[in-house]
């Protein structure tokens, strides 16, 4: 499960203590539930639906009359919030709506850091979630919430991020409500597990990640947690069955924003040097560095590594939480599995065995993924590189069949 190692992970302790920390956090349960559905202020009941009322402006107001969405049925819950599938009144299109309650700061956190993140892109991407709006209710008051507001309510949710505990009267209901695009088509791992293995499909989903991963980094967001569960499909577009779906990397909530440099604040910082100390992913996913606390966004291209050839290859192994299969490579140690990641960092000079099985891949795509695994981020291609490699890669594979 994904976890957050927040303030405290940055604290003392040797590399391995704090390894055996996380590695527990990690692997040792999801964060409770945290959504209850008492209080619904903002939600009139009809016979058919809900009817959810937004207000048109970023002022602070009571609920309006007239409602903006009709919310048609829950389709999933996590650890922080509830998602429902929700209808535009005006135009008919369907979004996802979520729903995150902040009575607790981790939720907080995880809802600002996914707010940031996605209102900071200013052009939409295909292949990434696209944040519509974000209301901020308090009670029976709404607002539109945006970036750099100095809204006391928005400058409240900041203060618990930064302290680590609530700086708003805890007998109000606070509520964020994130209006998105919505994906019919499940998750990455659903899709492909449901599914016969087929390279075109393969082809498709690497192009589609390495091209909104090149996007992520030049807009200076590092996204922290990717894996299959944070990639949604999109089947809806599909008009002809030979068209493949779209891909959308979702779920911000572990992401970080990199800031400009103090130098020159005009210059857009680098990613790859942008230093990260908060211990935060999937423990699957997670690059060597990570688990050590001092890491850039090549992390990110790491775990793109453990999803493509996971991917290629079919690798999968059970989550002992969920009891799910899930796609991810990882390193055999006796009867155990550990993630590639954590076994790299015990052995940098580990030699991965890629590909497992005969003919799974050809050359080229074998010398990328062992370059995205590489223990040193150095060694690591950039989302750039690694854009223009899989271009290449894919049309010079002159077998696009099955």
């Amino acid at each position: 499960s994904a976890w957050h190692g927040g303030p405290a992970a940055e604290s003392g302790g040797t590399a391995s203590e704090k390894r055996a920390t996380w590695r527990c956090r990690a692997v040792g349960g999801r964060a409770e539930q945290t959504v209850t559905n008492s209080r619904k202020w903002d939600l009139k009941q009809s016979e058919k639906h809900t009817l959810l009322i937004f207000p048109e402006t970023s002022t602070l107001k009571m609920v309006s009359s007239q409602p903006k969405y009709d919310l048609i049925r829950e389709v999933g819950r996590g650890s922080y919030g509830v998602v429902y599938e929700a209808v535009i009144r005006k135009t008919s299109a369907r979004v996802a709506v979520k729903k995150i309650r902040c009575h607790a700061p981790e939720n907080v956190e995880l809802a600002l850091r996914e707010f940031w993140a996605l209102s900071s892109i200013k052009s939409q991407h295909p292949n990434v979630i696209h944040l519509e709006e974000c209301i901020l209710q308090k009670d029976g008051m709404v607002q539109k919430m945006s970036h750099g507001s100095n809204s006391s309510l928005y400058l409240q949710l900041v203060e618990t991020s930064l302290k680590g505990e609530i700086a708003f009267d805890p007998r109000s209901a606070y509520y964020l409500w994130f209006v998105m695009d919505f994906c019919d088509g499940g998750d990455m791992n659903e899709y492909l597990l449901s599914r016969k293995p087929n390279r075109k499909t393969n082809t498709s989903f690497m192009l589609q990640l390495s091209s909104a991963l090149a996007f992520l980094h030049k807009n200076q967001i590092i996204h922290r947690d990717l894996k299959p569960d944070n990639i949604l499909i999109s089947q809806s577009r599909l008009d002809t069955s030979d068209l493949e779906p779209t891909l959308k990397v979702a779920d911000f909530g572990l992401s970080k924003v990199c800031s400009a440099s103090g130098q020159n604040p005009e210059e857009p910082v680098s990613v790859n040097k942008c230093f990260l100390s908060t211990a935060c992913g999937t423990d699957f996913y997670m690059a060597p560095e990570v688990w050590e606390g001092h890491y850039t966004a090549k992390a990110d291209i790491f775990a793109l590594g453990i999803i493509i050839w996971a991917m290629l290859e079919r690798i999968t192994f059970i989550d002992t939480e969920t009891k799910k299969e899930l796609l991810g490579s990882y390193v055999k140690q006796g009867t155990e599995i550990v993630p590639v990641g954590e076994a790299l960092l015990e052995n940098p000079k580990m030699e991965l065995l890629i590909p497992v099985k005969k003919k799974s891949m050809n050359g080229r795509m074998k010398q990328l993924i062992k370059e995205m695994l590489a223990a040193n981020p150095q060694d690591r291609p950039d989302a750039f590189e690694l854009e223009l490699r899989l271009v290449q890669i894919a049309f010079k594979d002159s077998s696009w069949e099955t």
